[in-house]
């Protein structure tokens, strides 16, 4: 690895003595829970820079990947709403439902479109007022409070062609699963620099408390996964959890309280379903009743196919970190960017694209 294209060489050499100094002759497992770590780990290498014994694994940080084969099925079936316009993130087009995906039908006639987000969305219903504009919204604490604020205006304008399927989920209770995952052994996580501007700390709080497993909020320049990993193994070697935050720079502790307002407005939890985690109680969002108009199903309830795995993917087990993306029978053969059988393959931020991409350097 070449320390020369990091900004600060000199610490991040530091930074990874000071890391081996620790792990020597330990095992631990440290896993990411955002899509942009997991990038930056691959772009720069850093798993290679790691001492033996000190893993770091990919987690369920990906929204697109979380997101079910239901989910994908139910957003699919929006395009055969009579007259409908579907608008969706550019990621999703791509991701393969039980038989078909959004592109396919949109090959196929539908009225698909991809937006930059959801306000784009607000603009095409209000270019269109006779038909219903339904927006797919996934996403963390990172895009729900936009996605909320178009159903604030989509209300307040009286757009009543404006609809939301709402596939948005909360990362807090995906943490608690995984730490409950008999099959998942992780010491430490490395928490979300985008999702804890929005959050702050207080909901990681349990993982120290309840499981006794630190946390440290990192950013996303090498050095910044760097000095998270140290201060992680560190906690560890001591037994010492605590949940902090080494990204001050881009996060408050108590968070983006303008947005947190925003998400209790307008939405409320409800269980749903991950990929690879299965059902999570409480862990998905739906519109409360004062927005309940806006919701895509209870407004068109369409026929929605049964739900069908991909016979060989192991989307489900890369994001609970039981294997490695190239352990996948799958991977670079059946699956590549070019050709995706599952969601981690699709998204730019899935472990499997990633993995893909910076293969060389893992």
């Amino acid at each position: 690895m070449d320390l020369k294209q990091f900004r600060d060489p000199k610490l991040a050499h530091e930074l990874i003595e000071l890391i081996g100094k620790i792990c020597k002759g330990r095992t631990i497992n440290l896993m990411e829970v955002c899509g942009t770590h997991t990038v930056s780990i691959g772009r720069y290498g850093l798993r290679s820079a790691m001492p033996e014994g000190l893993k770091l694994l990919s987690g369920p940080g990906c929204p697109v990947c979380v997101t079910s084969n239901h989910d994908i099925d139910c957003a699919i079936a929006m395009t055969r709403v009579p007259d409908a316009i579907v608008a969706t993130f550019g990621d999703m087009i791509r991701v393969p439902g039980s038989t078909t995906t959004l592109g396919a039908e949109k090959a196929q006639g539908a009225d698909v479109r991809v937006v930059y987000g959801p306000l784009d969305a607000l603009d095409i219903a209000r270019k269109n007022p006779t038909r219903p504009v339904i927006f797919i919204g996934v996403g963390f604490e990172t895009t729900t409070p936009v996605v909320g604020s178009a159903v604030q205006m989509a209300c307040e304008e009286g757009l009543s062609n404006f609809y939301l399927y709402c596939a948005h989920k909360s990362t807090a209770p995906a943490l608690a699963a995984i730490a409950n995952d008999p099959d998942t052994r992780v010491d430490g996580f490395i928490l979300p620099g985008h999702v804890s501007t929005v959050t702050g700390l207080a909901p990681y709080e349990f993982l120290a408390r309840d499981f006794k497993t630190p946390g440290v909020v990192t950013g996303f320049e090498p050095v910044d996964i760097l000095s998270g990993v140290a201060r992680l193994v560190a906690m560890v070697a001591e037994g010492t959890p605590r949940i902090e935050n080494a990204y001050g720079r881009g996060v408050d502790n108590c968070g983006n309280l303008a947005a947190q307002r925003v998400i209790e407005d307008v939405f409320e939890p409800c269980d749903a379903v991950w990929r690879g985690l299965g059902p999570i109680p409480m862990s998905g969002l739906r519109l409360k009743g004062a927005y309940a108009a806006h919701d895509a199903m209870r407004a068109f309830s369409p026929e929605v196919e049964p739900t069908r795995e991909t016979r060989g993917c192991r989307c489900g087990d890369v994001l609970r970190g039981i294997i490695t993306p190239d352990q996948c029978p799958l991977f670079g053969r059946a699956c590549n960017p070019e050709q995706p059988t599952g969601p981690c393959m699709v998204s730019s931020e899935g472990s499997c694209a990633a993995y893909y991409r910076y293969r060389e350097h893992n």
